[in-house]
């Protein structure tokens, strides 16, 4: 599966493909994170909101291997 990855800088939001096809039915949210779904409840994209502070704490994790669950 390829996935689209984008970040727009102004909104600090990096945006994560993954489903081309779908029409868009609602979003959950889940404190900085927002996933969008189609009417048949699948993910469309999902959305890391102050993608700045949260993204290099989940490479940090994934480079020891550990949980950080603050920032």
């Amino acid at each position: 599966m390829v996935y689209k990855i984008r970040y727009d800088d102004d909104a600090d939001v990096l945006s994560v493909v993954v489903a081309e096809k779908g029409k868009l039915s609602y979003a959950e949210e889940v404190g900085d994170i927002v996933v969008h779904f189609d009417e048949k409840g699948r993910p469309l994209f999902m959305e890391i909101l102050k993608a700045s502070k949260i993204v290099p704490l989940m490479v940090q994790s994934l480079a020891k291997k550990e949980v950080i669950a603050t920032y």
